[in-house]
């Protein structure tokens, strides 16, 4: 059996100060006091025989509550999470306003073993980041999309 997989969009931007990328904060009690490797591309899981690009645009529709930006998709590639999870992700230039997300909604027992359901926010909050600052932030496995955005832009792809 396969293992699981999730696929999304990196949105970029060029700021006064270079180049920016927007990142979704992870909703819920578990990352709630969490900054550095807290925060992720937004995405989602899929199953085939759902294709990954198809899943990217969906999962960053329903983590934010806005359609995907158009324009040229650049193909990041995969990247195996530290759970053995693959992630495919592609980037693609945009200038979207953190304010106009409206996030998806999730629920889970909380506190654990409680019997109490809530629900969540599948992303809290998403924020523009230099590269830099993006790095300290992200999820360590998702890391690489960072450096491989930065090569396809200067390479002109």
């Amino acid at each position: 059996m396969a293992g699981k997989r999730s696929a999304g969009l990196l949105l970029y931007r060029g700021a006064a100060a270079g180049l920016e990328v927007l990142l979704g904060h992870m909703g819920g009690p578990l990352w709630e006091r969490r900054d550095a490797g807290g925060w992720s591309v937004p995405k989602g899981e899929y199953v085939p025989p759902e294709e990954a690009w198809d899943a990217a645009r969906r999962e960053f529709e329903e983590e934010l509550g806005i359609p995907p930006p158009d324009g040229p998709y650049v193909p990041l590639g995969e990247a195996r999470q530290a759970s053995g999870k693959v992630v495919t992700v592609w980037a693609v230039e945009s200038d979207l306003d953190p304010e106009r997300i409206v996030p998806g909604t999730f629920e889970m027992e909380w506190p654990r073993g409680s019997g109490v359901t809530g629900t969540f926010p599948e992303i809290d909050r998403v924020a523009w980041f230099p590269p830099y600052e993006a790095h300290e932030r992200l999820v360590v496995g998702q890391r690489v999309f960072l450096e491989r955005l930065a090569d396809r832009l200067a390479s002109g792809a």
